[in-house]
């Protein structure tokens, strides 16, 4: 498979992910605005507003995921791969306000406990439970950062409703409404240092650093292989997307060649570094009879 046709292959795949979650959540954010309602609790309705919130972020990275996959043109000349990684931003942006809240929401009612209807809160809980590990198991999968970003708003929610799950059954059977906003702090807390774990890497590919040194050194090693090349340098690489790099680096040779032949071992190095989803590859090279 070439890898403009991989590239778009998953891009693809991203996207629909993307779209399928963007239609589970805001499926049961509709259910859970009802369920709210009916259980008459503010933290259930608090959160069918949160997962409303959500569908909007999800809905602009969906946007942004397929934006990705548009083929380079005079405006962005390596393409649009990196729209992607503006998607896991703004989604980031949302957990870390949503979970600001959920700290908010969860001191004060440790403070003030209050005591919600917990069978109503079980059927919500196990529902939420489905839906939204779903959602998550899917992205999980994916290999953009966008969509590994847009995981944690299901694990979060996952892990928000078992949270929910076991706190109704022990308030059925005990009177500890405190339960639930400890639960959530800790599950917030939780949520917070993944976003950071996230955008860490998202971070490091805007700023231009090299993505991962081990990939690093598997493209010079691949590219060494070459009986040809005995040296490589002026080695520069950044990626595109994080599943996508940029590379360029001159190869040393020691036997005079051809044009012909040079740009035939160029071709030969660019084939090779498909395998190692290099997008993009610039090189030179350049004849040291003395290396």
């Amino acid at each position: 498979m070439g890898h403009n046709q991989g590239h778009n292959h998953s891009h693809t795949h991203s996207t629909k992910n993307l779209h399928i979650a963007f239609l589970i959540n805001t499926a049961f954010a509709c259910i859970e605005l009802v369920g709210g309602l009916y259980t008459n609790s503010v933290a259930i309705l608090s959160d069918a507003l949160h997962d409303l919130g959500d569908s909007l972020s999800l809905g602009t990275s969906w946007y942004l995921q397929h934006k990705a996959k548009q083929p380079k043109d005079a405006t962005y000349t390596y393409g649009y791969s990196r729209f992607s990684l503006l998607g896991a931003f703004i989604n980031s942006i949302v957990l870390i306000a949503g979970s600001a809240f959920i700290i908010s929401e969860s001191i004060a009612r440790i403070a003030t406990p209050q005591q919600p209807d917990a069978k109503g809160m079980l059927l919500l809980a196990f529902v939420g439970v489905v839906f939204n590990g779903i959602a998550m198991l899917r992205l999980r999968k994916g290999s953009s950062i966008n969509e590994r970003v847009v995981s944690l708003h299901f694990l979060e929610d996952v892990l928000g409703w078992l949270a929910m799950l076991a706190g109704a059954l022990v308030m059925m059977f005990y009177d500890i409404p405190v339960l639930d906003p400890i639960l959530s702090l800790a599950i917030a807390c939780y949520i917070l240092f993944n976003v950071y774990r996230n955008l860490k890497p998202a971070l490091r590919i805007v700023l231009q650093g090299i993505p991962d040194r081990e990939q690093e050194e598997k493209i010079k090693s691949l590219v060494l292989k070459n009986s040809i090349v005995k040296d490589i340098h002026d080695f520069r690489m950044w990626s595109l997307d994080g599943e996508h790099s940029v590379v360029s680096f001159h190869a040393v040779v020691t036997e005079s060649i051809s044009l012909k032949e040079a740009e035939y071992l160029k071709e030969q190095i660019k084939s090779d570094l498909e395998q190692l989803h290099v997008a993009h590859s610039t090189i030179e090279i350049e004849y040291n009879p003395g290396h």
